[in-house]
């Protein structure tokens, strides 16, 4: 299911305690999941007897920033959990710090 996500919108895991804030929305729609099933917008109710997939339970911590270079989608977590952030069935990479200039 691909959403349009939108800059400082908040989405939530339905299998785990995971949310997240868009930083910088992708060019298009984006299926945008986290412990192998689709985010749900932070308020809206989560459908019930869903579970966590074995495969995408590496976890999601706090503060950090995960980025999708093919997309443009960048997210940061505000909330940690046991899922872990894809689009689709691809994982979304953690992104890497920016090198802070010498103070020569």
């Amino acid at each position: 299911m691909s959403t349009l996500v939108k800059p400082g919108t908040r989405y939530k895991s339905t299998v785990c305690d995971t949310e997240v804030i868009v930083v910088k929305p992708p060019a298009a729609a984006v299926d945008l999941r986290c412990g192998g099933h689709p985010v749900i917008e932070v308020g809206a109710e989560a459908p019930a007897g869903l579970t966590l997939d074995p495969a995408f339970s590496a976890g999601t911590p706090l503060g950090k920033r995960f980025a999708d270079p093919e997309s443009g989608l960048e997210l940061l977590c505000t909330k940690a959990g046991a899922g872990s952030l894809s689009i689709g069935d691809v994982p979304l990479p953690l992104k890497d710090a920016k090198p802070l200039p010498s103070s020569d």
